[in-house]
């Protein structure tokens, strides 16, 4: 992973003196409430419902241990003792005193961590796939590309004050782990097996929210020489002409929609040329210095892995299962690639404790490199795990309430923190996802149902990706009342989809019966070996309206 010269300890550090003298005047009245507002959101920290949010960076969601350890500390001297997993693969404090931002960002810049633009109408934390680097089907690591865009875009003085705030995500693997469709910027990472030259894809337009969109593809084979000219040809396009004058009309989906995508890729190319030989195009040189921070770790030349695992999972049935659902193939032979599921009854998903993050950074020390992942479905992951720990780290990732085994199953959910926090929402996501949690809460049946996507927004701004789950819901305000509305055919992945809307709201306890009739039109009408997105795209909505829908159509809970 990078690691922090002189010069970025010092950026962070002055940064980090800065805001205490910003919330010192603040505090003190000499700034007003519109000013502070900016320069908070610069800083990561918004006024939730019922306290401050704090917002940590953890660019394209790697952590070391050390790193965990101290947002462990933090959140127990700091906060209540957790911490909140985000889409965006960062970290959350849902309980921070204001005035005491300032020492939190102070303790974790001893660390090498900050909460710069995690917020505001920036250019956002870059993200990637959490299997980057290790994953069997990766053609190219993309945080080398991650670290490049982070350097660019820190304080850029462009793209300090853009309509609205900017996300981009890569991805270097066939399967699409980072959702690149629905960002404002996407890029598909390519590898050429004859010459060994790395290309771009690059999308433009994607996003979630009021409008959700798909992004379009404006160029292919981009060299990655031009990577940083390019994007920020795109940024000047949208610098100049997005709008300002209406917030929900100002990213950039809007605009490349307006323009439509054959404009808008017009207009960039014509940029493009007057900055693409710039000083900014990357060097040989730099591309291998950046690289040269993500060079795989030493690993052991491991030759008899597969009958010992192999032997563990025939011993030990609930291993087997989460060897199956939670441990994925790694490149280097020996090795694996672990999830971590957050998603457990009882606990809203994505909340971490001070303790189970120590528990973390412990087992990423014991059982690999010292580094963690965040991932985009709010979970850990352990990259590098010696098949032969498997299963004491199973053992011990179960007594701490991070065994679960149901990584990509119904459970395994994205969910805001909706009103149980959040100011924004019109209906609260966290006991939605605790009923789900627990009427579905098995294991035989969440197996039968196959890999399924649900994903839990309270609102509109859909912090929770619900246009894109399998099953989507969203909060939804009906003259004071929390009502929940259900899509779906959705998808993040490959060939990205946006989810249809079954029909007319439902009132909170209304939304588990009509999940579970979803679920059983679909178990009735898959063919053999269908997932629930093939069954939904072969069928089409209809029959799953009809059933719902239906009054004459009783409704079971399956059974804990």
């Amino acid at each position: 992973m990078y690691q922090y010269d002189e010069f970025d300890r010092s950026f962070i550090q002055e940064r980090v003196a800065q805001y205490r003298d910003q919330t010192d005047r603040y505090l003190n009245g000499e700034i007003p409430d519109d000013v502070f507002q900016q320069l908070r959101l610069r800083n990561g920290l918004y006024i939730q419902r019922l306290a401050p949010m704090l917002r940590i960076a953890v660019p394209y969601g790697t952590l070391s241990s050390s790193q965990l350890r101290k947002l462990a500390q933090i959140s127990k001297e700091y906060d209540k003792g957790y911490g909140h997993l985000t889409t965006r693969q960062n970290v959350q404090l849902n309980w921070p005193e204001l005035e005491e931002v300032p020492d939190i960002l102070r303790d974790l810049a001893e660390v090498d961590m900050h909460a710069i633009q995690t917020s505001g109408s920036c250019i956002r934390n870059v993200t990637t796939d959490e299997f980057a680097g290790v994953a069997a089907d990766e053609e190219v690591d993309a945080r080398p590309y991650c670290e490049l865009l982070r350097q660019w875009s820190t304080y850029h003085p462009e793209f300090e004050w853009l309509p609205r705030k900017f996300k981009i995500a890569l991805n270097g693997s066939k399967s699409d782990r980072a959702a690149i469709a629905v960002h404002d910027i996407g890029i598909q990472l390519r590898k050429n097996q004859e010459t060994g030259t790395v290309s771009f894809d690059i999308y433009v337009g994607g996003g979630l929210g009021r409008t959700p969109v798909i992004g379009s593809l404006i160029r292919e084979g981009l060299g990655e020489e031009h990577l940083l000219t390019y994007v920020e040809a795109v940024l000047r396009i949208y610098n100049r002409y997005g709008r300002r004058d209406n917030k929900y009309k100002a990213r950039i989906k809007i605009l490349v929609k307006a323009m439509t995508p054959e404009v808008f890729r017009d207009k960039v190319d014509e940029e493009w040329q007057h900055i693409k030989d710039s000083p900014q195009e990357l060097t040989e040189e730099e591309l291998q210095r950046v690289k040269h921070y993500f060079d795989p770790p030493v690993y052991d030349q491991i030759e008899n892995e597969t009958f010992l695992l192999a032997k563990q999972r025939l011993s030990d049935v609930e291993f087997n299962r989460w060897v199956d659902n939670n441990v994925s193939p790694h490149k280097q032979r020996g090795y694996a690639v672990v999830t971590l599921s957050t998603k457990v009854p009882g606990v809203p998903p994505g909340d971490v404790t001070a303790e189970q993050m120590n528990a973390v950074a412990g087992w990423a020390e014991d059982y690999g490199f010292g580094e963690v992942r965040i991932s985009h479905e709010q979970n850990f992951i352990l990259p590098d795990v010696r098949q032969e720990d498997l299963l004491e780290l199973f053992k011990q990732a179960r007594d701490a309430l991070l065994g679960n085994t149901n990584a990509g199953k119904l459970t395994d959910m994205i969910c805001c923190p909706g009103g149980d926090y959040c100011s924004l929402a019109n209906a609260k996501s966290i006991p939605v996802a605790d009923e789900i949690q627990r009427t579905f809460d098995d294991v035989d049946y969440l197996y039968d149902l196959g890999p399924l996507d649900l994903n839990i927004s309270g609102c509109m701004n859909a912090c929770g990706h619900h246009h894109v789950g399998h099953i989507g819901i969203l909060g939804v305000d009906k003259r004071g009342k929390e009502y929940y509305q259900i899509s779906i055919g959705g998808h993040a992945g490959n060939d990205s989809s946006l989810g249809k809307i079954i029909g007319p709201s439902f009132s909170r306890s209304e939304v588990v019966p009509t999940v579970q009739n979803i679920l059983d039109t679909y178990l009735d009408l898959r063919l053999h070996g269908e997932s629930f997105l093939e069954t939904y795209r072969r069928i089409g909505i209809e029959p799953f309206k009809e059933n719902v829908y239906d009054e004459d159509v009783e409704v079971h809970a399956v059974a804990s």
